[in-house]
C-alpha cells in the first residue's frame, strides 16, 4: 500500500493543472498514490486531467457530474478513497517545491504522536508575483496539540493552505463532518478537530506556492463579507466545544466585530444584516450591548490614534 494520498480536487482550474500535477509526480519521496477528482469543471481541465490517466502513479480519476456545491465534499471523497497511512490535499491551483513531501513524511515517522505536518507557502499571482511568505520562527517544531489550536486556530487560521500540509488518515475518523458544510473556512475546522488529537509539526521552511486569482473561492468570500459569517461559526464552535472561555470568545468576537464595522461598507445590505445577527446572538444570549459600547469606544480609540499619526507625521 502507498504510504501517502495524494488528492487534487479540481474545479475549473484548467490554467493550472499541468504544473500542479506535474509538482506531484515531482517529488523526491515516491511512495504515494495519485488521487485526482474533478467537481464538474466547465473548462477544459478534464482533457488534462485524461493525460494522466495511464500514469503508474495515478490510482483514481473521478469526474463528477453534478457540482458537489462545497470544496470540502471533494476533500471527503478522495479521503475516502485514499490508501495511504498519510494524506496530502494538494489543491490544483498550487505547485510545490520537489522537497516538500519528504519533509513532511519524516517529520511524522520521527512522531507517532503527530497528527498534522506542514510547511511555510509563498503566495503568489499570476504574474509570478510574491505578494506574501508565510513564516514560523524555528526552523523545525512540533506542538502540542491544543496548545497549538490556542496559539495559532483561535482568533484566525495559521496554516494559509491546504497543499502546505500532511495529515494521518487515522485520526480523520475521529472527527465530525461539520467542516464539509462550509464554503471558504472548513479547513480551519477540519485543523482544529484534527489538532485535538496530537501534535503538530510546523517546517520553517517555504516549499509551497499558494495561488490567488480570480477564480479562488476565499477572494470572492471576504470580497462579499461572507467570511465573516463563517469565522463566527468557527469561534462559536471552540467556545461549545470547550477549546475557549467565556471571556475569550468575547474578546474574539469584539475584534471580529471591530474589523466588521471598519469594511462593513463594501457589503450588500442583506450581507450586513446577516453578519449582524450572527454577531448579536449565540442561542438565547444576545452579545448585542456588549458589541455596541464596547466597539465604538474601540473604534473612537482608532480614529483618534489615525489623527495623532497624521498630526506627528
Amino acid at each position: 500500500m502507498p504510504k501517502v494520498s495524494v488528492i487534487i480536487p479540481n474545479y475549473n482550474h484548467a490554467p493550472y493543472l499541468t504544473q500542479r500535477i506535474d509538482s506531484v509526480l515531482a517529488q523526491t519521496y515516491q511512495d504515494f498514490e495519485l488521487i485526482i477528482l474533478d467537481d464538474c469543471s466547465a473548462d477544459n481541465s478534464k482533457q488534462i486531467i485524461e493525460q494522466y490517466r495511464e500514469h503508474l502513479k495515478v490510482s483514481h480519476i473521478v469526474f463528477n457530474e453534478i457540482n458537489s456545491g462545497g470544496p470540502f465534499y471533494q476533500w471527503k471523497k478522495g479521503i475516502e478513497l485514499a490508501a495511504g497511512e498519510y494524506i496530502w490535499i494538494a489543491e490544483s491551483d498550487d505547485w510545490c517545491e520537489p522537497t516538500l513531501l519528504e519533509t513532511l513524511v519524516q517529520s511524522l515517522d520521527d512522531n507517532r504522536g503527530c497528527v498534522l505536518a506542514y510547511v511555510q507557502t509563498h503566495t503568489i499571482n499570476d504574474d509570478n508575483i510574491i505578494l506574501q511568505t508565510s513564516t514560523h520562527n524555528k526552523l523545525a517544531e512540533y506542538i502540542h496539540g491544543k496548545k497549538y489550536i490556542a496559539q495559532y486556530l483561535t482568533t484566525h487560521c495559521s496554516i494559509w493552505n491546504a497543499s502546505m500540509l500532511i495529515f494521518r488518515k487515522a485520526q480523520y475518523s475521529n472527527i465530525s463532518q461539520r467542516y464539509t458544510a462550509f464554503k471558504m473556512s472548513g479547513d480551519w475546522l477540519f485543523y482544529i478537530e484534527m489538532a485535538k488529537q496530537g501534535d503538530v509539526f510546523i517546517s520553517g521552511k517555504v516549499l509551497n506556492y499558494f495561488r490567488k486569482h480570480d477564480k479562488d473561492v476565499s477572494g470572492k468570500m471576504y470580497s462579499t463579507g461572507n467570511n465573516n459569517l463563517e469565522e463566527l461559526q468557527i469561534l462559536k464552535i471552540l467556545k461549545d466545544d470547550g477549546m475557549i472561555t467565556e471571556a475569550e470568545f468575547k474578546t474574539h468576537l469584539l475584534e471580529k466585530y471591530i474589523r466588521f464595522r471598519v469594511f462593513k461598507y463594501k457589503f450588500t445590505h442583506d450581507v450586513k444584516a446577516a453578519i449582524k445577527a450572527a454577531f448579536y446572538n449565540d442561542g438565547v444570549k444576545s452579545y448585542k450591548t456588549f458589541l455596541q459600547l464596547n466597539g465604538r469606544l474601540s473604534l473612537l480609540k482608532i480614529r483618534i490614534n489615525r489623527r495623532l499619526n497624521m498630526l506627528f507625521k
